[in-house]
């Protein structure tokens, strides 16, 4: 692989990794914040633990990007990033660079989409 692609790649990743720790940071000091504060209208109460549950839902989909985004960082050390986990071949450039923690092909993630559909 290319080694401009690669540091493109690994440069995407850890922009993606500082946003989405940022975001962390940001969730826990705001919910230690609005959990000090006096509810007393229930409806208001409903509100805010509907929109904290929302936000859990939305980092925990987050965590499990955060540990892809390290597994493709890995793969860039290890020399196996671009090499599709299914079918061993090259994966595309512009692939890549769309989404640089993808493991594979684009025919390969077709074939998974069709097979999961079914």
């Amino acid at each position: 692989m290319d080694a401009r692609v690669l540091e493109k790649c690994r440069g995407e990743l850890q922009r993606q990794m500082d946003d989405l720790l940022a975001g962390a940071g940001k969730t826990v000091s705001d919910m230690t914040e609005v959990a000090e504060g006096n509810f007393p209208d229930p409806t208001d109460r409903a509100l805010l633990e509907s929109n904290r549950n929302f936000t859990l839902r939305l980092r925990d989909r987050e965590r499990k990007l955060l540990a892809k985004i390290k597994e493709a960082m890995k793969r860039i050390d290890d020399g196996a990033f671009g090499t599709c986990d299914r079918c061993g071949g090259e994966i595309g450039e512009k692939r890549l660079t769309v989404r640089p923690v993808t493991t594979m092909c684009i025919d390969c993630k077709t074939d998974a989409e069709e097979e999961e559909a079914r």
